[in-house]
């Protein structure tokens, strides 16, 4: 009977892929709109001392907090352990995967909003997250300064930045008053607080004005939420171990067709992930695709071709199952990841689209799980390299059915490593200076998705997504490792 029940459920989830692209199938939340001229010039003035305040502010109450609240070893500094990290230099550090490749850049995003809700665009603001950064790792703590948080937090928070700082614009209306207002700008802090701490501060958090405050107007914004069941490792004796709830979240914001208004993040992409099951990590997915400029080459009645340059942040988190599967089935990222991608849509067919994607990136900084790699806190190799990302989308017309598919490869190196003859007894993980295991990391992300409407804005889901790693190491025998993931949810489509 188990086996039946397996059997029967593989067939459902093999529909379907959670993956990092946008809907196929995209309802606008609100009528699009034009941002006011108003809006864009009241928000636009630069306010350097104010951003420099607020980033040098967050680290002190960062730091005051780990000192005297949590009394961290890392936060009992003075001007020996100041010179020390000059005088060192940087290092590769051991810190736990969520913590230096999702907490770092989401720190970054702090640093970077408190710039761009101060008058300064993304790259400017990316300046401001680079100098946090470095005031953090040279001087507020007295651990080496760290090479890998230098290049995560100030890259991967322009990603989370500029994301937060947008969605934040959606929600705001500074013509509101009274507790709308009040539970509209709770929002907007909650998704983007320093954006909110420069409101308060600067008294828009309570004016009221004749225009609705909104930088960017309304564009195109399409959101998915979906929930179900989750079953990662399709294996018979550790199936009840291996399911559990799934919530998915899928943000279109702008049009991918559009290249009209090339803007950093004037179109961008968000899927996330969230579960609820046993010994997983809640956030087991993030991706970001952001477009940073873009050109058309072919814009036609059947054919559609535009060129751009994006900004790529990928993060797939997994954990050991149970006793029955003692493996961690995945763990890799990107949070410093450019690239040019090819955007292709075909309307040459009577009841079908044809969306189609080709994006070739260049890695500064990765991650992937080591198979020999345990030091301290990290059971992952530090990287840079590059990677491919491919995929389709088959809508029909109607919107009753559409159909994706999904083949991403990540090539990632990892240059500094250790010797061959090292004694993990005799190791000291504070002055180990390695990006992990000197070894080659070939991943395979590939999977289907697709979605059938049961009635109006409410869809059927199904995904299925296998991983694949092929890790060749230097002093080590090489390791493969094969893992697959499938949900079945409801999506409904704001």
């Amino acid at each position: 009977m188990k086996k039946l029940l397996l059997f029967l459920l593989t067939c459902l989830l093999a529909i379907h892929l959670a993956f990092p692209q946008p809907p196929a199938i995209r309802y606008q939340v609100a009528e699009p709109r034009l941002a006011d001229s108003l809006d864009i010039s009241h928000y636009a003035k630069k306010r350097g001392l104010r951003a420099g305040a607020m980033v040098f502010g967050l680290n002190m109450g960062v730091w005051t907090f780990d000192r005297f609240i949590l009394k961290g070893d890392y936060a009992y500094i003075n001007m020996h352990t100041i010179k020390e990290n000059i005088k060192h230099g940087f290092v590769w550090d051991n810190d736990a995967f969520e913590t230096n490749m999702f907490m770092h850049p989401y720190h970054g995003n702090l640093y970077y909003n408190s710039a761009r809700s101060n008058g300064y665009n993304y790259w400017q603001s990316g300046l401001f997250a680079l100098g946090g950064s470095l005031m953090w790792e040279v001087f507020m703590e007295n651990e080496h300064p760290s090479a890998n948080d230098v290049i995560a937090t100030p890259i991967g928070g322009m990603a989370l930045g500029e994301v937060t700082y947008r969605v934040s614009d959606l929600i705001l209306d500074d013509r509101k008053g009274g507790w709308s207002r009040f539970g509209l700008e709770f929002a907007a802090f909650v998704v983007s607080p320093m954006r909110g701490l420069t409101r308060i501060i600067n008294g828009d958090a309570w004016k009221r004005r004749s225009t609705s405050g909104k930088q960017f107007g309304v564009p195109n914004v399409s959101v998915d939420i979906s929930m179900g069941i989750r079953t990662l490792e399709l294996k018979d004796e550790i199936l009840d171990q291996g399911m559990g709830i799934a919530t998915e979240i899928k943000v279109a914001y702008g049009d991918r067709f559009d290249t009209e208004e090339t803007k950093p993040y004037d179109y961008f992409s968000i899927n996330a992930n969230l579960n609820f099951q046993a010994s997983q990590p809640v956030l087991g997915q993030l991706n970001i695709i952001g477009r940073l400029s873009a050109r058309n080459l072919v814009d036609k009645p059947k054919h559609y071709l535009s060129l751009g340059l994006y900004q790529h942040f990928d993060y797939y988190d997994s954990d050991t199952i149970s006793v029955s599967s003692a493996k961690t089935p995945y763990k890799f990222c990107t949070p410093a990841s450019f690239g040019g991608g090819f955007i292709y849509q075909y309307k040459g067919l009577k009841n079908w689209d044809i969306n189609a994607f080709a994006h070739l990136n260049a890695i500064l900084l990765g991650g992937s799980l080591s198979d020999y790699y345990k030091v301290d806190k990290r059971i992952y190799n530090l990287a840079s390299g590059y990677s491919t990302k491919m995929g389709a989308d088959f809508i029909f017309k109607k919107e009753v059915f559409a159909i994706s598919a999904r083949y991403d490869v990540y090539h990632m190196f990892t240059w500094k490593g250790y010797s061959g003859e090292i004694d993990w007894r005799k190791i000291e993980p504070k002055t180990l200076n390695a990006q992990g295991d000197r070894s080659r990391a070939i991943l395979h992300a590939v999977g289907l998705r697709a979605d059938i409407r049961l009635r109006n804005r409410l869809y059927l889901t199904g995904t299925f997504m296998n991983y694949t790693r092929n890790t060749k190491y230097r002093y080590f025998s090489d390791v493969f490792s094969n893992s697959s993931e499938g949900r079945l949810m409801l999506t409904y489509k704001f």
